[in-house]
């Protein structure tokens, strides 16, 4: 895969991560599946659940603080592709879909929630070649390949999504270690 140059770049107007359902108590199997859905979905479905009924702990979180600056500070010359129910943050010529993380750790989380932006691209009629997932804490990338393999990984993942975001009840908690960092902890364990 060809890592293009950013100001070669798709681009729409900007706008929000992932349309909010506030106060929704009862979101619709209808309604649109984000990245920001994708991404909670991998890491934690009570988190997804939460985020979908419009519960929004991320505004005050340090950690997401620190990565919308990262975002916000690397690779200034792109521009966001704004889908309405998802912000992707570049696409480059040749339609390789491009993510910003600031984490310094790879995650599973992070090439799902770039399988799902190569569907949403791909619904569209764009012919999407793949996707990388960038790393400028640790100065690595991840290429996220896209092919008959991912398109199923994406379809089933947004089908998790919609039955998690859809459920009555919330998930179950994961395990108290694995909430380190994550700013729905104070919700899920009262701390």
């Amino acid at each position: 895969m060809t890592h293009a140059d950013p100001e070669e770049s798709i681009s729409t107007p900007t706008a929000e991560r992932a349309r909010p359902d506030h106060g929704n108590d009862n979101p619709e199997e209808s309604s649109p599946v984000g990245g920001v859905h994708i991404k909670y979905l991998h890491h934690c479905p009570r988190q997804l659940w939460l985020y979908a009924r419009g519960y929004r702990p991320e505004q005050r979180s340090d950690l997401v603080a620190f990565g919308e600056t990262v975002d916000a500070t690397t690779f200034t010359r792109r521009r966001d592709v704004d889908l309405g129910e998802a912000k992707i943050d570049w696409v480059t010529a040749g339609a390789v879909v491009h993510e910003t993380k600031s984490s310094r750790t790879r995650s599973p989380a992070h090439a799902a929630q770039v399988r799902h932006y190569c569907l949403l691209l791909e619904r569209r009629g764009i012919g999407v070649r793949g996707g990388v997932v960038h790393y400028p804490l640790i100065r690595r990338t991840t290429d996220v390949p896209w092919d008959a393999e991912a398109r199923s990984e994406a379809l089933a993942s947004e089908g998790r999504a919609r039955h998690v975001i859809a459920a009555g009840e919330a998930p179950d908690r994961l395990a108290r270690s694995a909430c380190r960092g994550c700013s729905y902890r104070d919700y899920c364990w009262g701390d």
